[in-house]
């Protein structure tokens, strides 16, 4: 059997990828409405319960009746792992594949479609915790220079802020003494994978962030991350998300409202640059929104 005919034996799954406030979600649903689809979440955020307005998580009025998978299924104390991720979301594939339907696998987490849809196979290096003891009373921005130091490339795609991203890549990189993209391997996809790009140019899609940190504030994102605060305590998943840690600052008194908006705006911008970053890579993707590749 040739290689062509194994590839066409293989289900077919649509990928809506790009970065934040880019109108995947929208897209998707319509796309889902045209197709008999059904969708499974790729946004590591939206797996946490009660982090609804600050990750833009689609309320049910907005998936118009569209099943989505993999959104609200842990608590925000839970530290969800891409390999958790790809195992659950797999199960989701296949159980919409078995019923007739077309799964759409939407979101902005480069990391998830990789090992999801892309076979990237997760480096199997065990955890050091007295490593994590001792990187962990470091600073974000300390641990970012260190990564940065180790592996340029892999620093790039991680928020400064994200302690837990980046202590787990020094940690990896420490241990095999590779850089991060050399300790992945690459195994057959199991999908054939049809992929869909959203994106606006530059300015359209900066202003478009703009407007929905806006629409946050005014939606209640204040009262929001209170609550979650109360219910919770101060926890990483809160601490280090965009959306929640800048209103904390907020609350804590270290900043105005309006500086904590700027910085909001700003670090979600930074956030859709670094998502950019990964996608520009795969050059399966169509992006249909602005069909051009973004300097």
């Amino acid at each position: 059997m040739s290689v062509n005919s194994v590839r066409k034996t293989k289900n077919k799954v649509i990928a809506v990828v790009g970065p934040t406030a880019s109108g995947k979600t929208a897209y998707a649903i319509n796309l889902a409405k045209e197709i008999n689809g059904e969708i499974v979440s790729a946004d590591s955020r939206l797996v946490y319960k009660g982090l609804d307005i600050g990750t833009a998580k689609p309320d049910m009025t907005e998936r118009s009746g569209i099943p989505h998978y993999m959104i609200d299924i842990v608590e925000p104390e839970v530290e969800y792992s891409a390999g958790l991720y790809a195992n659950a979301a797999k199960q989701c594939i296949d159980d919409i594949l078995s019923r007739g339907k077309t799964p759409i696998v939407a979101g902005g987490t480069g990391l998830y479609f990789r090992i999801l849809l892309e076979s990237y196979d997760l480096p199997q290096v065990p955890p050091d915790y007295e490593l994590r003891k001792e990187l962990s009373q470091l600073t974000s921005e300390e641990l970012h220079d260190i990564l940065r130091k180790l592996d340029r490339d892999a620093a790039e795609k991680i928020y400064q802020n994200d302690k837990k991203k980046l202590i787990r890549h020094i940690e990896i990189i420490k241990k095999t003494g590779k850089k991060i993209n050399e300790t992945r391997g690459v195994s057959n996809p199991e999908y054939d994978v049809e992929w869909h790009g959203c994106n606006f140019p530059r300015d359209i899609l900066y202003e478009r962030i703009n407007k929905r940190v806006d629409m946050m504030i005014e939606a209640g994102l204040i009262e929001e991350t209170k609550k979650l605060l109360e219910k919770h305590g101060r926890i990483n998943n809160l601490l280090y998300t965009i959306g929640y840690q800048e209103i904390i600052s907020y609350l804590d008194g270290k900043s105005t409202l309006d500086d904590a908006l700027n910085l909001l705006k700003q670090n979600t911008r930074r956030y859709a640059k670094r998502q950019l970053t990964w996608f520009r890579k795969n050059e399966a993707i169509k992006w249909n929104c602005y069909p051009e590749r973004l300097s």
